[in-house]
């Protein structure tokens, strides 16, 4: 289906939106009416016949055979990203954030209020919190390690229990996740919560922020760590809960790599996806090869 409010409309309908797909109809309802700006009965009247119609039309639809290029594709790929005269490295993973080796450090997303997501979600945050526990032979969790260090870093900077300014970055240690090679997990504020509702706002100018807040962290932390941190993972931050076009996150993510790509830095980048047939939209979107 072609981009545009048809497309987008359809996705909050049907519950294909990140974070929608668990949501009652009368809420994917209001969500998609937002898209017109319209109320929700003229869109169910009207818009949803439409949005409805063009979905069917294209569930009927003859579709071409899949390229063979993209039936095989592997979780890992170094894409080079043009930027002026050169390109900049950026190796994609495309599996479970727990499952990263031998990365200094990973950015983890989080709401204003830096509040980690409860541990037995799928989210990043949540699956970061899970693998960075301290456990004891029987698996059992003797330290919430991320949550504790969080909260020592909120009660440090008084701000427990309060917003932070979006694009806001908390670095705690990796937990458990320095066996496999993290040292560090940077909490950022991408995630302005909704009043009255348990959705989020998430603007790509805070998508930004936050990356570049992240790449300034890491320059003031790097020499303090032996060897000195160089290397740094973003996934999607925005693309999750904070319902976030995937696509747009990536572009607003990048400005911040590439800017500091332009001042001469030489980190190495990583990216972390949901799944390896992603990895084909990150490069069309970079214009990679």
């Amino acid at each position: 289906m072609e981009r545009g409010n048809l497309r987008e409309a359809a996705a909050y309908t049907l519950g294909l939106a990140p974070g929608t797909s668990d949501r009652s109809a009368a809420e994917r309802r209001k969500h998609a009416a937002r898209v017109y700006s319209v109320s929700v009965e003229r869109f169910r009247r009207h818009q949803e016949l439409l949005v409805l119609g063009r979905v069917a039309d294209q569930l009927i639809r003859p579709t071409d055979p899949p390229d063979p290029d993209e039936r095989a594709v592997s979780a890992h790929r170094l894409l080079r990203v043009p930027l002026r005269d050169r390109t900049v490295p950026l190796q994609v993973h495309a599996h479970p954030v727990d499952l990263l080796r031998d990365v200094d450090v990973v950015v983890s997303p989080s709401n204003v209020y830096l509040a980690l997501a409860q541990a037995y979600k799928s989210s990043v945050s949540a699956t970061l919190r899970r693998a960075g526990a301290l456990r004891g032979p029987t698996g059992d969790v003797i330290e919430d390690r991320l949550l504790v260090e969080l909260r020592q870093w909120l009660d440090t900077h008084r701000a427990a229990g309060r917003p932070v300014p979006p694009g806001t970055v908390a670095p705690t240690s990796a937990g458990a996740l320095e066996q496999q090679g993290i040292r560090r997990v940077y909490h950022a504020a991408v995630a302005v919560p909704r009043a009255g509702t348990n959705d989020y706002d998430v603007q790509p100018a805070d998508v930004t922020r936050c990356a570049a807040r992240a790449l300034a962290l890491l320059a003031q932390e790097s020499e303090a760590h032996h060897p000195p941190l160089g290397s740094i993972c973003f996934p999607l931050l925005g693309a999750g809960r904070g319902g976030l076009d995937r696509e747009r996150s990536l572009r607003a993510l990048w400005a911040a790599l590439e800017a500091e790509a332009s001042r001469g830095a030489r980190w190495s980048y990583h990216l972390i996806v949901h799944e390896p047939a992603q990895i084909q939209t990150v490069a069309r979107t970079l214009g990679a090869n």
